[in-house]
């Protein structure tokens, strides 16, 4: 049997390669391989939303699936695909937060009695606007601790995974997610008031 490396499974990067040189099918079959994986990212950042989410970790899989089945299908190795569908599922929970916060306006329905399951629902949906507005500042002032947030806030990775998906050292992430944490709560604080 021949060993792998602990970056690639057997035909991870073959499956890479068919998606980048965009033979059909291959992304649904990287997705497949990887389907335990990304139902893990989707179930883990379900787990930070309010209990009664309306998405399920199914539906996020698919759904970004679907948004990177329109992308460039340009991933160098597995982390780089697992980083990429993380991104795109904090997306999704942007974009879906975003929609409620919509239709919380009503568009012309009758008012609903006020409910403390509504209230909590609303203020996560407003906490995951505010980190992404957060986290769009913090990548216009370094890139890299978007990243590390991403890494450890939206795909759950702990200092060390986070080190090895990003190619730093421990010591480097330990640093920058300090550098990042204060950032990000500053930043939320402003966006409080």
């Amino acid at each position: 049997m021949s060993e792998t490396t602990s970056d690639e499974r057997p035909d991870l990067s073959e499956l890479l390669q068919a998606v980048e040189r965009g033979e059909p099918d291959a992304l649904a079959h990287l997705t497949s391989a990887m389907y335990p994986e990304l139902k893990r990212l989707a179930h883990f950042q379900l787990a930070q939303e309010s209990p009664g989410h309306t998405l399920n970790t199914t539906a996020i899989v698919h759904e970004a699936y679907l948004r990177m089945a329109s992308g460039d299908g340009k991933w160098k190795n597995r982390k780089h695909f697992l980083r990429a569908a993380s991104t795109v599922m904090r997306h999704l929970l942007v974009d879906h937060a975003r929609k409620k916060k919509a239709d919380k306006r009503g568009a012309g329905q009758a008012a609903l009695p006020l409910q403390e399951e509504r209230i909590a629902t609303e203020a996560n949906t407003l906490a995951v606007l505010s980190l992404d507005h957060a986290l769009r500042d913090i990548a216009e002032i370094d890139p890299r601790l978007e990243s590390i947030i991403e890494c450890r806030c939206f795909a759950g990775l702990n200092v060390h995974e986070t080190a090895e998906a990003l190619d730093m050292s421990v010591r480097t992430v330990e640093r920058d997610w300090q550098r990042a944490k204060g950032y990000l709560l500053n930043m939320m604080e402003q966006d409080e008031r």
